[in-house]
């Protein structure tokens, strides 16, 4: 599979995962003890037993979930490595609420090829899409 392919991939695995089903985005990730993840709910994790739980409670918060964009912003790619940064949105319902609430991510993923096969070696996704005040704390 091309980088081209596995990139449609992982996108077709975030918009099951926004369903509450990480299945699909597990299967993308790397099984090595670098493979990381951080994302909007707490702190980064590395290593597939941790990054596992991660992708599994976190998909847990989603319901009825749809990515309505990935708007990729810059791409670097060598032969064996890939960081994509980009924008998904979308809406769903989480966690206890009853009302889909609209979303915008900024995502960076890097992509590495282990044994022919691309795979996730770290995902970061947060909220922050616009300039803080210049008085903001970096603490919390």
């Amino acid at each position: 599979m091309d980088l081209d392919e596995f990139a449609s991939q992982c996108e077709q695995a975030w918009q099951v995962f926004v369903t509450g089903d990480p299945g699909p985005a597990m299967l993308l990730f790397s099984r090595r003890d670098d493979v990381t993840l951080a994302n909007p709910w707490g702190p980064a994790v590395t290593g597939w037993a941790d990054v596992s739980r991660t992708l599994e409670a976190a998909a847990a918060r989603w319901r009825n979930g749809r990515v309505s964009a990935f708007d990729v912003l810059t791409r670097f790619i060598s032969e064996d490595l890939a960081c994509y940064h980009e924008i998904e949105r979308g809406e769903g319902i989480l966690g206890g609420r009853s009302e889909p609430e609209s979303f915008a991510l900024r995502v960076t993923s890097v992509y590495r090829r282990e044994d022919g096969q691309w795979r996730i070696v770290l995902r970061h996704a947060d909220p922050i899409l616009a300039a803080r005040p210049v008085n903001a704390t970096l603490s919390g």
